[in-house]
């Protein structure tokens, strides 16, 4: 019992050294497990996706650690292990944090411990984000219905193009996607698959989205780094003298709040209608369709700056024409919306959100879209 005692403080020590107090793979504050294989703290989150890789596991302060144990960890550490394990990433692969999905981070995992394709070694073949062009095939859903069907897509970094063709064997593209405005983001629970990916372009004056998965958690990710590597060569080109810290945030990118909210008319006395909002900070616009899986947006609004005459604010309903009633106000130079939120938290989430963007500076690409950019269809 003193042994254990005696260990525990020892771990608990070391736990307070500022790179141990951090998760070693998704950097979750407050890591309470350790791998004593590869001599890492870990978080909940992650100890169990080192458990399926046969990494030895324990908890720091529940499980009983032998006096050899505690000096493995002590000789190693979170620092050491990112010495070996993450020598040479990508910049432009993504480290996935805290909060991301499942197989970001698995992958992460296995990538850095299993398949160790970050020591710096030369591998052969090379690692297939890396060569600069990747195809393969991905489950796409229809546009107009929801039903996934097999897609032959292909990505060249040469050309900066993401192409995808309805059959394996056609002779002509379903459709070529310039990098230039590209984005990709994880999303399993809207697409209903843990590996779904969501790829984002620009369509003329409209928004697309593309909704795929690959049964392969290894695939997708692949296919997600493969994008981001395009997207990182083409931002090099375009902003020679960017940095690295810089451009980084702009390959690919979460969108800071989803989720539905009820939408009136220009005259606010239309009936309201239940649409699926998307705030994407970084271009500053809040698109909204009729559902959170359809191709193309219904309307989009741009969010500028306070001392623009843009705002966001609670609002009580005036009128009983809609089911929610948790209500928000965004007021643009030309035009007030309404929107309301079926709760109190997502009311409020939604204004903290809205509020990051109307309190954030214009960057210099934001004074390109006209600050009364809104483009609505008729009676959306």
């Amino acid at each position: 019992m003193a042994n254990h005692e005696r260990n525990k403080r020892l771990l608990l020590e070391l736990l307070k050294r500022p790179v141990n107090g951090r998760c070693a793979d998704c950097g979750a504050p407050d890591p309470q497990w350790a791998s004593y294989k590869l001599g890492v703290f870990v978080c909940l989150n992650c100890s169990g996706i080192h458990r399926s890789l046969c990494s030895r596991v324990k908890s720091v302060t529940l499980d009983f650690w032998e006096d050899e144990l505690v000096e493995f960890m002590k000789s190693n550490g979170n620092d050491s292990a990112k010495a070996l394990f993450e020598k040479a990433v990508p910049a432009y692969y993504y480290r996935p944090q805290e909060h991301d999905c499942a197989v970001l981070r698995e992958q992460w995992i296995r990538a850095k411990y299993e398949r160790m394709e970050f020591t710096g070694e030369t591998k052969y073949p090379p690692i297939s984000y890396t060569t600069g062009f990747y195809e393969g095939v991905l489950w796409k859903k229809g546009k107009e219905n929801t039903q996934f069907l097999k897609r032959k897509f292909v990505l060249s970094e040469r050309d900066f193009t993401l192409t995808y063709y309805n059959k394996e064997d056609s002779k002509g593209p379903k459709a070529i996607i310039s990098i230039k405005d590209l984005n990709a983001t994880f999303q399993p629970e809207k697409i209903g698959h843990p590996q779904g990916l969501q790829i984002i372009y620009q369509d003329g004056s409209h928004t697309r989205n593309l909704y795929v998965y690959h049964k392969s958690p290894e695939e997708i990710v692949t296919w997600f780094n493969a994008i981001r590597a395009a997207r990182y060569a083409y931002l090099r080109m375009a902003y020679p003298t960017g940095s690295d810290e810089g451009l980084i945030p702009k390959i690919t990118r979460n969108y800071l709040k989803e989720g539905y909210m009820e939408k009136t008319g220009p005259l606010q006395k239309e009936q309201f209608k239940k649409r699926w909002f998307v705030l994407d900070s970084q271009n500053r616009k809040l698109l909204y369709f009729k559902d959170q899986l359809d191709a193309e947006e219904l309307g989009v609004i741009f969010i500028g700056t306070e001392n623009k005459g843009y705002s966001a604010k609670e609002c009580v309903p005036q009128h009983g024409r809609g089911k929610w009633k948790c209500g928000v106000t965004v007021d643009t130079p030309q035009r007030r919306f309404i929107f309301m939120c079926e709760q109190e938290g997502e009311q409020k989430e939604w204004l903290d959100a809205l509020s990051q963007v109307l309190s954030r500076p214009m960057a210099p690409q934001d004074y390109a879209t006209p600050w009364h950019y809104i483009h609505v269809k008729p009676c959306c």
